[in-house]
C-alpha cells in the first residue's frame, strides 16, 4: 500500500481529519528549526540528519526527600558550545508526585510529507499521577508548559491510568500505552488524543487475551502492533517482591495485534525464560517484520519475524545470573532498555543490576554477536567510578543518536525500584553518560568530556530517565 492510500484508510478508519494541533494554523506558524525539517522520508534519511545538539530528559523528584515537581530539563550535547555538557533549562510540572517517565511526540517520520505537521509538542505522561502534560518545543532551548490533562478526566472518559509509552500515528493523533484501569489494576489499554490533545477514546476494540500492558511499537505496512507485558500498577508500584512472580502477577507475553482490526490476533508465552518483557522495538526498515524484545527478570533476549501470517518468536541470546555476597539469590543482570540503531544492524542494552550495557551486531538478527561492553555502576561493583566521577545506581535508559555514533545512557528505573535496590541513588542523584560507539568495527567507548550531574541540581538531587531529542530518534520514529 503507498503511503497516501495508507493515509487515506487510516483516517477513514479511526474517523479523525487531518487537523493540525492548536496553535499551528499554517506551516509559517512553526519556527524553521521545528518545521517538517526533522520528519525524514526514510531510515536513511534520518541517518544524514544534521548532529544532534539538544536532549530532553525528564528528571524526577518523586521517591526522594525533596518535596517539588519533577521537570523536563533541556540539556547541551554540542561539544562547541561553552555550556557542552550542561543542563541549560528546566520547566517543573504543575504539581508534585507525578513521576515522569516515558514521552513521545506529537508527530514523528510517521507524518513526513503532511503539510503543516511538525515535530513540536512533547507528550509528557505521570506514570504515578496519571497526569498527562503538553509541552512546547517552538523554543527548542526553553520549552514550555501547553496543556494538562488531568487523570480524573482519563479515569471518567476511558477508564485507564498509569500512562507508559507515547508514539504518533500517521493521522496525527497521539497513542498512549496505559498500564491499568482506573484501580490500577490489569490489564489497562491504550489512549488515543486527538491532534487537539483531547480524550478521543482507547484504541483496542477487544483486548482479549491481554493480561498486563507496557510498550508497544506498530507497523501498519504489515497491519501489525506488537505489545509487551509488565505488570498492574498495583504490583509494581510498592517495589518488587519476588513472590509476586509466582503469583503470576508480572507478564511473560508478547501480543501480536491486528492494526486494522484493533485485537490480538496472535500472542506468544516466552514461558520460564521470558519473564517481564519490557521495550519492544521493530526494525527501522519500514519493509522488514524482524524485531526485538528484553525480557527484564529473566534477562533473554528475543527476536520476532513474520512467517506467512504467523510470527515466529525466538530467544537469541541469555544474560547468566550471578551469585553475589548479601543477595538471597542470584543476581539477574535485569535487561531494562534496548535500542536498535536507524540502519537495523546494531542493538545495544542495558543489564541494569550487572551494571553493563552491551554493543552487538545484528546483521542476523537470529545470531548476535557482542562487539562492545562498557561498565558504569550496578551491584557487582565491577566500576565506582566514570570519568573521574563517582557512580550510583546501574546503566537504564538509553538512547542513540541518528547516526547511530553516540549512546547515551541515565540510570533510573523507577523510583520504588531505585530505593529497593540503590538506595543511595535518592542522595547522590542521576548520571548522563555519552558514550561513542564504532559503527564500522563495533566497539564502546565512554566520552571523557561528557558528565551530566543530576546529584548537583539547584532542587536538589535528581533522577533522570528517558531521553529525546528535537530532531527525533531511534526509539520514537516510525516509518509507514
Amino acid at each position: 500500500m503507498q503511503r497516501r492510500e495508507f493515509l487515506a484508510t487510516a483516517a477513514g478508519a479511526l474517523g479523525s481529519g487531518l487537523v493540525l494541533p492548536r496553535g499551528l494554523s499554517a506551516a509559517a506558524d512553526v519556527p524553521a528549526a521545528h518545521c517538517c525539517d526533522s520528519l525524514y522520508a526514510s531510515p536513511q534519511a534520518a541517518m544524514q540528519a544534521p548532529r544532534e545538539t539538544l536532549m530532553y530528559t525528564v528528571a524526577l523528584y518523586v521517591g526522594t526527600d525533596v518535596n517539588q515537581p519533577d521537570y523536563l530539563a533541556t540539556i547541551d550535547v554540542d561539544p562547541a558550545s561553552p555550556t557542552y555538557s550542561q543542563v541549560i533549562h528546566r520547566v517543573p510540572m504543575p504539581k508534585v508526585g507525578d513521576e515522569l517517565h516515558h514521552f513521545g511526540w506529537n508527530a514523528c517520520s510517521s507524518c513526513h510529507g503532511m503539510e503543516g505537521v511538525a515535530r513540536r509538542y512533547l507528550v509528557v505522561p505521570g506514570l504515578k499521577s496519571g497526569r498527562i502534560h503538553i509541552l512546547d518545543t517552538a523554543d527548542a532551548k526553553a520549552p514550555r508548559l501547553h496543556k494538562v490533562i488531568e487523570p480524573e478526566e482519563v479515569k471518567q472518559k476511558v477508564n485507564l491510568s498509569a500512562p507508559h509509552t507515547v508514539h504518533c500515528l500517521a493521522t496525527g493523533e497521539v497513542m498512549i500505552s496505559m498500564l491499568g484501569d482506573a484501580q490500577g489494576n490489569g490489564p489497562g489499554g491504550f489512549l488515543l488524543l486527538n491532534d487537539q490533545f483531547e480524550i478521543a477514546g482507547r484504541w483496542e476494540k477487544n483486548a482479549t487475551g491481554m493480561q498486563y500492558n507496557y510498550d508497544f511499537w506498530y507497523q501498519p505496512r504489515h497491519n501489525v502492533m506488537v505489545s509487551s507485558e509488565w505488570a498492574a500498577p498495583h504490583t509494581y508500584s510498592g517495589g518488587f517482591n519476588p513472590a509476586d512472580v509466582q503469583a503470576g502477577k508480572y507478564g511473560r507475553k508478547l501480543h501480536f495485534w491486528d492494526w486494522n482490526a484493533r485485537s490480538i490476533k496472535q500472542t506468544f508465552d516466552l514461558g520460564e525464560t521470558g519473564w517481564i518483557p519490557l521495550e519492544v522495538r521493530f526494525h527501522h526498515n519500514p519493509d522488514s517484520t524482524h524485531g526485538f524484545v528484553g525480557a527484564a527478570l529473566s534477562s533473554t533476549m528475543w527476536h520476532w519475524q513474520a512467517q506467512g501470517d504467523k510470527y515466529r518468536v525466538e530467544k537469541i541470546l541469555s544474560v547468566p545470573s550471578v551469585e553475589q555476597e548479601g543477595w538471597p539469590f542470584p543476581v539477574p543482570g535485569l535487561i531494562t532498555d534496548l535500542v536498535l540503531s536507524m540502519d537495523d544492524r546494531w542493538l545495544y542494552f542495558s543489564n541494569w543490576l550487572h551494571g553493563d550495557i552491551r554493543q552487538y551486531d545484528v546483521s542476523d538478527p537470529s545470531r548476535p554477536k557482542l562487539r562492545g561492553q562498557i561498565w558504569c555502576g550496578g551491584v557487582l561493583g565491577k566500576t565506582k567510578e566514570v570519568n573521574g566521577r563517582a557512580v550510583s545506581g546501574g546503566p537504564q535508559m538509553l538512547q542513540l543518536s541518528l547516526d547511530g555514533r553516540r549512546l547515551y545512557v541515565t540510570n533510573s528505573l523507577l523510583s520504588s525500584w531505585d530505593n529497593q535496590f540503590y538506595p543511595g541513588l535518592k542522595d547522590t542523584g542521576s548520571y548522563l553518560l555519552q558514550i561513542d560507539c564504532d559503527t564500522e568495527r563495533g566497539g564502546m567507548r565512554v566520552n571523557p568530556k561528557f558528565f551530566v550531574d543530576f546529584g548537583k541540581e539547584p532542587g536538589g538531587p535528581a533522577r533522570a530517565h528517558e531521553m529525546r531529542f528535537p530532531g527525533g530518534d531511534c526509539t520514537s520514529d516510525i516509518w509507514i
